[in-house]
């Protein structure tokens, strides 16, 4: 069985507060289950609660805490959990973190280690009980085992960000965000090809068209956009993601209502503790 949790669905920063509480406030977060194969997808805000849950069940299950974490990048809102990801400072928790690095030429494992140097937090790396590996990548397809395979796709945004496809015995889920549109047609079908057919697609779509003539280049979509990207692809359903942190309760209500009778994809709109099977 292949499925994906969401621990936190909003862009740029976190919002608490009464005005989010139905979609949620956190910054990105994915759990992604392939069989017992636990597979987290981003360290935003939304970590810190899914790394408490992790405690109260995976450990009491499995004795310990094992997890390949996938970064799409390293902006902030993406890594800003890592210090408060309880597992880190419990022995037995076994990491591997996964991903591109930024393109100032700095180590993936650098840039998150650097959130722990004592100007910005009471432990530092060295002090972390956990065991931690750093696998920095491209473009490429690793695969696991038990016929787990994950797949890795450059996208358009300021920082170097990928996005994953997660195959797992003929079902798969594949995250394109943080994105925007590339200027040219060709690099465009290169992402449809990376989503096409896939059960799942949790897609950047933080702007409204509107919203999107003035935040040209900021590496995010319109709903317009990608709901024209994943037409004709056999996309099963598409989730829209990362949303924008102004947007309130109300309004993401009413987004979603205007695409409820969409069936080719269904469009689904990300929130927190949304559980989907693919």
């Amino acid at each position: 069985m292949l499925t994906v949790r969401f621990w936190g669905v909003r862009g740029s920063i976190p919002t608490p507060g009464p005005n989010t509480v139905v979609y949620g406030g956190n910054t990105s977060c994915l759990e992604i289950r392939a069989g017992e194969r636990l597979l987290i997808i981003d360290l935003g805000s939304g970590v810190h609660p899914f790394g408490e849950w992790l405690i109260e069940n995976d450990l009491k299950k499995y004795g310990k805490i094992k997890a390949d974490i996938f970064l799409t990048h390293t902006h902030w809102d993406h890594v800003m959990g890592f210090p408060m990801f309880t597992p880190v400072y419990i022995p037995g928790t076994e990491l591997c973190i996964t991903g591109s690095a930024s393109a100032e030429n700095n180590s993936l494992q650098s840039i998150i280690e650097n959130q722990l140097s004592s100007q910005y937090w009471p432990v530092q790396a060295e002090h972390l009980a956990a065991s931690i590996k750093y696998n920095q990548i491209k473009e490429t397809t690793l695969e696991l085992g038990d016929d787990l395979f994950i797949t890795s796709k450059f996208l358009n945004h300021p920082n170097l960000c990928l996005g994953y496809r997660i195959a797992y015995k003929g079902k798969s889920i594949a995250t394109v965000y943080d994105h925007e549109p590339f200027s040219s047609d060709e690099e465009n079908e290169k992402v449809r090809q990376f989503i096409k057919g896939a059960d799942i697609v949790i897609h950047d779509a933080q702007y409204t068209q509107d919203e999107y003539a003035s935040h040209k280049g900021w590496g995010h979509c319109s709903y317009d956009q990608v709901l024209k990207a994943a037409q004709g692809i056999g996309i099963g359903r598409l989730v829209l993601f990362h949303h924008e942190p102004s947007r309130k309760d109300k309004d993401l209500e009413q987004i979603e209502k205007s695409f409820a009778g969409m069936t080719n994809p269904k469009i689904v709109m990300a929130r927190e503790a949304l559980v989907m099977e693919a």
